[in-house]
C-alpha cells in the first residue's frame, strides 16, 4: 500500500492539474463567445451570396462555365482545418479519420492545404503534397481564403486538378459539432430555401460573366465561414473536453483524499497496538 507522503503527493498533483483544466475551460469558454459572434456576423452575407448561387445556378442550361463543368477526377485537392494544438477531445482524430477514410477509398493523385498544424503533420506523414499550410489557426484570415480561393480556381480552369474538397467540423452547440467533408469545386450550389429563383433576372453582360466573379468569391466564403465555424468548434470541444477533466480530477481528489484517511488511520491504529504491546511487555 502507498504511504501517506506518496498519496499525498499525489493529491497535490491531481490538484495542480485540476487548476490548469479548469482555468483552460474558462479561457475556451471565453475564446467561444467570440468565435460564435463572428460565426454569427458573417452569416448574413454568406447565406445570401449561397441564395444568389443557387438562384443563378438554377438559370444554366449548359452548365458550361470552367468552374461548374465536372470532369472524371484524378488529381484532387483536400483542405483540411483542424487545431493547432491537442486536449480538445476527438476533435482532430475525428477528421483525420475520414480524411484517411476518404484516400483509402478512392484512388486520386492527392494535393492538400492545410490549415492547423495537426492536419500539417497528417499529411507529411502521409507524404502528401502541401500547395499551402498555415498555422496560428485561430487568426482567421479572409485574405487567406481570398487568395486560395483564386489559386484552386485558376488551377482547376487550367485542369490540374479536378475537384476541391474541404474538411471541418461544423459547430452546432457548446456540446455538440458534425463534421463536415463538402465539395468545392466544381461549383454543386445547394439548394437553398427562399433563393428567389422563380423571379426573372437581366443579367448584364452575361451570365458566364457574372459567375467568373461570383465563382471564386463563392469558394473564398466557403473556406472562410468553414475556417470560422472549425475555430468555434474546436473551443466548444475544448471547453467539453477540459470540464470532464476537471470532473475527473475532483473524483481522483476525493478517492485518493478517501485512501488517504483510511492509511492514516490504519497507521494510527497500528502505532497504538504497537505502544499497548510494548506497555503490556515491560509489565510482564
Amino acid at each position: 500500500m502507498a504511504g501517506l507522503r506518496d498519496i499525498k503527493k499525489r493529491i497535490e498533483s491531481v490538484k495542480s492539474t485540476q487548476q490548469i483544466t479548469k482555468a483552460m475551460y474558462m479561457v475556451s469558454a471565453a475564446k467561444l463567445r467570440r468565435a460564435e459572434e463572428g460565426v454569427k456576423k458573417v452569416l448574413p452575407y454568406s447565406d445570401k451570396l449561397k441564395k444568389i448561387m443557387s438562384s443563378i445556378y438554377s438559370r444554366i442550361t449548359t452548365k458550361d462555365h470552367p468552374l461548374i463543368l465536372e470532369r472524371e477526377p484524378q488529381n484532387v485537392v483536400i483542405i483540411g482545418i483542424a487545431s493547432d494544438r491537442g486536449l480538445c477531445g476527438s476533435f482532430n482524430n475525428n477528421l483525420l479519420k475520414e480524411i484517411n477514410r476518404f484516400m483509402t477509398q478512392n484512388s486520386f493523385n492527392y494535393s492538400a492545404i492545410a490549415i492547423g498544424r495537426k492536419v500539417k503533420d497528417f499529411f507529411f506523414k502521409k507524404n502528401i503534397n502541401l500547395l499551402s499550410s498555415y498555422e496560428g489557426v485561430g487568426n482567421v484570415d479572409y485574405k487567406i481564403a481570398a487568395e486560395l480561393s483564386e489559386k484552386l480556381c485558376q488551377l482547376y480552369k487550367d485542369e490540374e486538378i479536378d475537384a476541391v474538397y474541404i474538411v471541418y467540423n461544423h459547430f452546432v452547440s457548446a456540446i455538440s459539432q458534425k463534421l463536415q467533408f463538402v465539395k468545392l469545386l466544381p461549383v454543386e450550389p445547394q439548394k437553398i430555401d427562399g433563393d428567389d429563383s422563380s423571379v426573372e433576372y437581366i443579367t448584364e453582360p452575361d451570365i458566364a460573366s457574372i459567375l467568373g466573379g461570383l465563382i471564386p468569391r463563392y469558394v473564398s466564403n466557403e473556406i472562410y465561414t468553414a475556417w470560422l465555424d472549425s475555430v468555434a468548434s474546436e473551443h466548444a470541444a475544448r471547453m467539453t473536453s477540459m470540464d470532464s477533466a476537471t470532473k475527473n480530477a475532483k473524483e481522483m481528489i476525493e478517492k485518493l483524499t478517501l485512501l488517504f484517511n483510511r492509511v492514516r488511520q490504519a497507521t494510527i491504529t497500528k502505532e497504538l497496538m504497537e505502544i499497548i504491546g510494548g506497555k503490556e511487555a515491560l509489565e510482564n
